[in-house]
């Protein structure tokens, strides 16, 4: 039982222009994040050639599972973008355990803070291809007895094993502004660490967790008290769960008394622990909450761990769907900010904090929005080309668009044309 993706064996190699031998001997995981991260720039608006006119586009993957037979290592998953898209900055495999696709987030933004990359694209990616995986997995007594991972909820006794793959387009803030760029959120700082010598190899370490939260507060000059979601690790362990709280009431607690101020879930319970690809679902789900104004539920979660007083602590579980309220401090509302937890097995430690984008002013191209759009839509076969046009009328008639999107929509398509649509920025 698991959390699985559909389809990864589906690749087109002479879009990519890689020989179909190739292909077959890549990685599936080189394959989907390859599919994936060329998805994210077209979700921004852009093409691989008008990302970043210097070329310094750093591309940062975190991955830690490899059984496929054939294939080059961890490092092709990076460099394989790199070089098919002609992108020169750092080129980045990462394995740090569960915590690989936030800690690539993590160093694609030092290097977009030291100048070595002017955009990036970070992510990660899972995918479980031999049953070898579960056993390993088995021996070390992670796995749920069940179907369930009950994240904070009584009875957890390990996690349901998930496949998972994604990416995110960073660039600095003014940048994004500047470029016209739909922005999905605001990465006000990360930090990661290590948790050292513990009680045993995969035992967390609470004092480092609290420490590593502590310290992105104050890099990201965020206080406690206005982070009004925490998107937790939440693995549904006997062990690790009332761990983690205490490190995050370890961090909290110095700034402010207050109680269960403070929403926290884990979406794991949802679609299962995507391992590498962990961080990235998570960045993902806050980023889906920021865009809906709602917190969705953490599942299983009916009855509480009795080993954690929640009461006592800054945080409630979410187990309700229901508005994302901005909190308000001092009369004053604030925008709704959320940390990302992440941690690997071994102790290395991940942390972000992300904020919701509200533009002061929000600026709008010089377009005639009271006429038609000519949308250009191609294809190499007309059963694609179809597929093309369904799932722009799905997303029009689904989305919320402004009276102007299509016109938008339309303006981004030119090949010279700044995008309007999509994107993310730190």
């Amino acid at each position: 039982m698991g959390g699985f993706i559909d389809d990864y064996d589906r690749f087109d190699p002479s879009f990519f222009q890689i020989s179909p031998l190739e292909a077959e001997r890549m990685d599936p995981q080189e394959r989907v994040f390859l599919e994936t991260a060329y998805a994210s720039i077209e979700d921004a608006g852009y093409t691989p050639g008008n990302l970043c006119t210097s070329r310094k586009i750093g591309v940062f993957v975190g991955v830690m599972n490899k059984y496929y037979p054939t294939g080059y290592g961890y490092w092709s998953m990076a460099n394989r973008i790199s070089y098919l898209l002609n992108f020169q900055g750092p080129s980045l495999a990462v394995d740090t355990a569960c915590s690989s696709s936030l800690t690539a987030i993590h160093l694609a933004l030092e290097s977009l803070y030291s100048g070595s990359s002017e955009c990036a694209v970070a992510g990660g990616v899972n995918l479980i291809v031999d049953p070898v995986h579960y056993l390993n997995l088995s021996t070390m007594t992670m796995l749920s007895s069940g179907d369930k991972c009950r994240a904070f909820g009584n009875q957890a006794d390990g996690f349901v094993d998930g496949e998972g793959v994604g990416a995110v387009v960073l660039k600095p803030l003014e940048k994004a502004i500047a470029d016209g760029d739909h922005i999905y959120g605001v990465i006000k700082g990360s930090m990661i660490n290590s948790g050292g010598k513990t009680n045993g190899y995969t035992v967390p370490n609470p004092v480092a967790q609290g420490q590593l939260i502590k310290e992105t507060l104050e890099r990201a000059n965020v206080e406690a008290r206005s982070i009004s979601y925490l998107e937790a690790h939440g693995t549904g362990t006997a062990l690790g769960d009332p761990i983690e709280i205490a490190g995050l009431t370890r961090a909290f607690e110095p700034e402010t008394s207050d109680r269960q101020f403070c929403a926290i879930g884990s979406i794991k319970s949802n679609i299962g622990h995507c391992e590498s690809a962990a961080g990235i679902a998570a960045l993902t789900k806050v980023l889906l909450q920021f865009k809906h104004g709602q917190l969705t539920p953490s599942l299983h979660t009916e009855v509480l761990n009795p080993e954690i007083d929640f009461a006592r602590t800054p945080f409630v579980v979410q187990r309700e769907l229901e508005e994302w309220k901005r909190p308000v401090i001092d009369g004053k509302e604030m925008p709704r900010c959320a940390g990302i937890s992440s941690f690997g097995a071994g102790g290395a430690n991940a942390h972000l904090i992300l904020e919701e984008y509200r533009p002061q002013i929000v600026a709008k191209p010089s377009l005639q929005t009271k006429r038609p759009a000519l949308i250009v839509l191609s294809a190499k076969t007309k059963e694609q080309l179809n597929d093309r046009a369904k799932r722009l009328l799905t997303a029009i008639r689904e989305e919320r668009y402004a009276e102007d999107a299509l016109i938008r929509i339309a303006y981004s398509c030119k090949s010279d044309a700044k995008p309007w649509m999509s994107g993310s920025a730190f």
